[in-house]
């Protein structure tokens, strides 16, 4: 398993970045590779990716959701295996730093290699910078929220 770590500071309460993680099925607007998520219920979602040319489904479930805390997964079917957090920490009235904690079982040689060359990390990097981007042009709005306790 390779393990990666990043996070990214957002001018947004905590409240507000928390709100609009819990709605999976944006995610393709700022996540590389991410075609689409379906929410399949309060803790299962179901994931259409194609990185690098190769498509993907699995399903992921919420292992522990606790609002304005963090959200915990793991894959539980399908053609991935990964597991991560993301938490969020409040720096301020309007600030939160996100951090996201993942660790992802590369496949075959071309997953092998792209992994060992800093693919996964620099995907992260970048889907954290999309995300900020994303909730920051909204002025701070999110698209929904899911404040249950898992």
């Amino acid at each position: 398993m390779s393990q990666v770590e990043e996070s990214i500071e957002v001018d947004v309460p905590v409240r507000t970045a928390y709100n609009q993680w819990t709605q999976f099925e944006t995610f393709p607007e700022f996540m590389d590779g991410v075609e689409r998520i379906e929410q399949r219920s309060d803790t299962l979602t179901h994931w259409v990716t194609k990185v690098g040319g190769v498509q993907r489904e699995f399903d992921a479930e919420i292992t522990e959701q606790i609002p304005d805390e963090r959200v915990a997964w793991t894959t539980v079917g399908g053609e991935a295996r990964q597991a991560g957090v993301v938490t969020f920490h409040r720096l301020g009235e309007d600030r939160t730093k996100v951090m996201l904690q993942m660790e992802v079982a590369p496949e075959g040689v071309a997953e092998t290699v792209g992994d060992k060359l800093g693919f996964v990390k620099r995907q992260v990097t970048g889907d954290l910078k999309r995300f900020k981007g994303f909730i920051e042009e909204r002025g701070g709005l999110e698209t929904g929220a899911w404040r249950g306790e898992v």
